[in-house]
């Protein structure tokens, strides 16, 4: 049986526009007017899921889906003390720490999670998510998508900086026993 895995990255917020650790906040309304003109354009699924954040859970719902479950597993990386700050402004004051966490994934000067345990997280998600009969779906944060792409492709973890990730973009995970294949990128609403 192939398993389809399709994550939708969350529509554009005020954090990430200003490159800043999530912190809870809401889609801007540039975000849920895109993801409303988005609705309609996700494909059908035997589970939805949501990243519990508001973002997440904000673009779900402008996208008109009903009733995802909560996923804690697909939670964005949790950077602990830096929650809310600029990367810009943590770099002024931490500047070693954030070199660090930068340069090794088994880091985690901000007393948060390391981008090691973030990436063993979520494909423990996936692996889950692949014994589901159908098509999943579900609304993450980008760096959720980066940690997947990575640890699919068998990259190493330091790649997890290169992927970059927009707002309201599908990336499909299909596969079975374990072997995954990735289709990056694709604009909602543009045919799949």
């Amino acid at each position: 049986m192939t398993s389809r895995v399709i994550l939708i990255s969350a529509a554009i917020s005020e954090a990430l526009r200003e490159a800043r650790f999530d912190d809870g906040c809401p889609v801007d309304a540039s975000g849920l007017r895109l993801a409303r003109a988005a609705a309609g354009s996700v494909p059908a699924a035997a589970r939805l899921w949501v990243s519990p954040t508001v973002r997440c859970r904000e673009t779900a719902g402008a996208l008109g889906l009903d009733t995802p479950e909560d996923a804690p597993e697909l939670a964005g990386l949790d950077v602990g003390r830096w929650r809310g700050a600029t990367l810009d402004e943590v770099s002024a004051k931490e500047p070693e720490a954030v070199a660090r966490w930068l340069a090794d994934p088994g880091s985690a000067p901000h007393d948060g999670e390391s981008v090691r345990a973030f990436c063993d997280r979520v494909a423990g998600w996936l692996d889950t998510a692949s014994e589901v009969t159908g098509r999943t779906v579900a609304v993450v944060e980008p760096e959720v998508v980066r940690a997947l792409v990575v640890r699919v492709l068998g990259a190493p973890e330091s790649a997890f900086w290169r992927v970059d990730v927009p707002p309201l973009t599908a990336t499909e995970f299909s596969g079975r026993a374990g072997r995954w294949n990735v289709r990056a990128g694709r604009p909602l609403g543009e045919p799949g």
